[in-house]
């Protein structure tokens, strides 16, 4: 959460956020959202986190990759520091109030407002008459997702907030048309330094798991080597680094390995220009491997360990799913009554 955000007083305030279960995390999730997820289950209020697996279906996927990916991103949550005990960790499927929720909103949510979603557009592309109607839909299921649970806070990356304010409209539009005060009116959660991590090869464009060169990304499960050699053969610029942050200004891969060193240290990136500034890229990348591969091979090891294990994920994912129960079952029954459906 940050300071200054406000909630209605009905609202008690709770985290609420998501991460596909599509295959290979990168650095960029980590820093954007993993280590983020870990430090706030210690601000004393409740965090909801979700492997949102009915999303990752939107598209085509082999059932036993996803099955496989799913316990591969509950084993990054835990590896990177989120604690079952202390956070509610669950798959979105075990929890039938998402898509009950979900289709209400269906109805309440407008064509025009899914029609302006900008990752339909990006992702459905010219070719929007194959797209499945899950792709064009899947925003009123993200509202499903938060609202279920009274979210008041859902900590995002930048590309996602489009979506927020898509909840906030449909809690918003429900309230008014059945004259009530039931949904909150959720809060994007936009911080940290590097809260959209680029790549290494282009630094204009996000870190992906689908880029074709796997030197652009650093994987979650790579080794000391890998992370090593990825970041020393890091695209860069021949210019000495600046001692202020103006200094980046039109230096997009420059920004980003500054960026990424300050999310790790867990400085700002005035202070790692106060310490590097004047410093070529031959003296900085060699910092930022050793602190990168300190920070990011313990959480690949106990990934590797977590995955031997299947059914120690499939046991913590079915505890996780049967708290997120006891907190949704009491809101969709009371949304089915205002609606005015017998359950």
């Amino acid at each position: 959460m940050t300071e200054g955000v406000q909630t209605s007083p009905a609202f008690a305030p709770r985290v609420f956020s998501g991460i596909q279960p599509s295959g290979g995390l990168t650095l960029g999730n980590y820093l954007g959202a993993l280590k983020r997820f870990a430090q706030s289950q210690n601000t004393g209020v409740q965090s909801i986190y979700c492997m949102v697996d009915m999303h990752a279906i939107t598209v085509w996927q082999d059932p036993a990759s996803l099955k496989r990916a799913t316990r591969e991103l509950c084993a990054g949550f835990m590896a990177s520091g989120v604690d079952p005990e202390k956070s509610v960790l669950f798959n979105q499927s075990q929890v039938s109030g998402h898509a009950e929720l979900a289709w209400i909103f269906n109805c309440v949510a407008r064509m025009g407002w899914m029609q302006r979603m900008t990752q339909w557009k990006d992702k459905a592309g010219k070719n929007q008459q194959n797209a499945s109607l899950g792709l064009f839909a899947y925003p009123a299921l993200m509202a499903a997702d938060i609202l279920l649970y009274h979210a008041t806070h859902v900590p995002v990356g930048e590309d996602q907030k489009q979506h927020v304010e898509l909840t906030r409209d449909i809690a918003i539009k429900f309230n008014h048309d059945f004259g009530v005060d039931f949904f909150p009116i959720p809060e994007p959660v936009i911080e940290g330094a590097a809260t959209r991590v680029m790549s290494l090869r282009d630094g204009t464009k996000k870190m992906s798991k689908s880029d074709p060169s796997d030197m652009a990304r650093i994987n979650m499960t790579d080794d000391a080597d890998a992370i090593a050699s990825k970041i020393r053969k890091a695209k860069t610029d021949p210019e000495a680094l600046p001692s202020e942050a103006e200094g980046l200004e039109g230096r997009a891969e420059a920004r980003n390995l500054v960026n990424i060193y300050a999310a790790l240290a867990d400085m700002t990136v005035d202070e790692v220009l106060r310490d590097v500034g004047g410093r070529q890229f031959s003296e900085f990348k060699p910092m930022l491997s050793d602190l990168a591969v300190a920070k990011l091979s313990p959480i690949s090891g106990e990934m590797a360990r977590l995955m031997e294990n299947p059914s120690e994920i499939d046991a913590i994912l079915a505890r996780g799913a049967e708290r997120a129960r006891e907190i949704a079952t009491p809101i969709i029954d009371r949304t089915f009554e205002i609606v005015g459906m017998v359950r």
